[in-house]
């Protein structure tokens, strides 16, 4: 399993502010959906997310976003090595994920960008 990349996770009260200020840091325009009843916003490496509390306290709990070339590998790969998966593969706006508990508790979110019933296009939405 090749990691691409990853994106860090901010729970944020305001995602208008947060989202402006994200933008002029990294100079790129936010991509937003909704997903689950929270808002998100995708800036650069930063995945600003904003909505009822008790789905953030579940999002709180995941530390960053990776991005890998196919999750089902990467389901393969963290089982052999220890990791429980707890959700997924399922389809999402970006492509596919799964949520990983690593053997020492981390909790990290794996995602594809592979083309869904969600997105057909296959434009990434990270």
């Amino acid at each position: 399993m090749e990691i691409l990349g990853t994106t860090l996770r901010i729970c944020v009260d305001d995602l208008e502010a947060a989202s402006g200020f994200y933008e002029r840091l990294t100079g790129t325009r936010a991509l937003r959906f909704e997903r689950g009843g929270v808002s998100v916003a995708a800036v650069g490496c930063f995945l600003l997310m904003s909505g009822p509390e008790a789905e953030l306290e579940v999002l709180r709990k995941v530390s960053a976003t990776i991005a890998v070339e196919d999750v089902d590998s990467a389901f393969a790969t963290l089982t052999e090595v220890g990791a429980k998966v707890v959700a997924g593969p399922v389809p999402t706006p970006a492509g596919r994920n799964l949520i990983a508990v690593h053997p020492d508790g981390s909790v990290f979110e794996y995602v594809d960008r592979k083309a869904t019933a969600a997105d057909p296009s296959g434009t990434p939405a990270r």
